[in-house]
């Protein structure tokens, strides 16, 4: 009976260790990940060559995944089924699991750079401004994961920063900070501590709220912390799929990671109370 209660994921949960893309939606989880499947398919395909798939997963993908969207939910049903039918199956290329909360997803990825396909689709969508999703909003790079406590964050960002803010290499940075389900970590106090560690890597990263180079994002859900860090957040409308292929004068003349002071100010003036006192915070403790 327990099992029957357990939605999509093969009956595996996010943790820590896994990668991966972390999804939000508008209440259809199971549309959700279908699109997601198929958005992220065609892209990979593109970036990394077709995938290997064994004579099983050959019949999983094939025509199941470009079946209309009517269709969709009865392919993800039999897909989800033949995979827990086999014990032997090796791990694909992107495999939803239980994000453990309401309206979001997590595709886990294998073999391929979450931030790289992700920030890829999202530069193609800006440019063609054609709409490819329906109930996807927000699609965030997890390029790594650790349990969320304090002291284990801490350990592990101290080495995951590096690429982007270890002397020689450095930044400006903003921190975006998002918890869902979990209620004994304090947003100031993460905050502070990763803002603290950038700066101990190198004196020269620096707080910008207007025109960051680099956006930290910290996603929480229950006791897993999901961390990335990626260009163009407000270029890319906070990498909402929704609203990145809308036109707008400002983003017309736009090239990725060239954003303007002007534009900035206006995506930042719709941040939340709630986020623009949290990145006031990041400020006062770098400067």
């Amino acid at each position: 009976a327990g099992r029957a209660k357990r939605p999509r994921g093969a009956g595996r949960q996010l943790e820590a260790g896994m990668r991966g893309i972390l999804i939000t939606c508008n209440m259809n989880e199971r549309k959700c990940v279908g699109e997601a499947y198929s958005l992220l398919g065609e892209y990979g395909d593109l970036l990394y060559g077709p995938e290997q798939f064994s004579d099983q997963e050959e019949r999983l993908s094939g025509s199941d995944r470009e079946e209309d969207e009517d269709d969709v939910e009865a392919a993800l049903k039999k897909e989800v089924g033949q995979i827990r039918a086999s014990t032997e199956q090796k791990l694909r290329r992107f495999q939803s699991v239980e994000s453990g909360a309401n309206n979001v997803v997590f595709i886990r990825t294998q073999g391929i750079e979450p931030e790289n396909l992700v920030h890829h689709i999202l530069k193609d969508m800006h440019t063609t401004k054609k709409k490819k999703t329906r109930v996807i909003l927000r699609m965030l790079p997890i390029s790594g994961t650790c349990k969320a406590f304090m002291e284990d964050m801490k350990k592990y960002t101290e080495t995951f920063f590096e690429p982007w803010f270890k002397a020689p290499n450095k930044g400006t940075f903003q921190i975006v900070y998002k918890a869902r389900n979990n209620s004994h970590m304090s947003r100031e106090e993460v905050i502070k501590e990763l803002a603290g560690i950038v700066g101990s890597l190198n004196p020269d990263n620096k707080v910008d709220l207007n025109n960051p180079q680099y956006t930290i994002v910290v996603e929480i859900i229950k006791t897993v912390c999901c961390l990335s860090v990626v260009r163009d957040y407000v270029l890319f409308r906070k990498y909402n799929l929704q609203e990145v292929v809308k036109s707008n004068k400002e983003d017309a003349q736009q090239n990725p990671s060239s954003v303007t002071e002007e534009q900035n100010s206006e995506v930042v003036k719709a941040e939340t109370e709630e986020q623009e006192k949290s990145s006031k915070e990041v400020k006062e403790e770098n400067k």
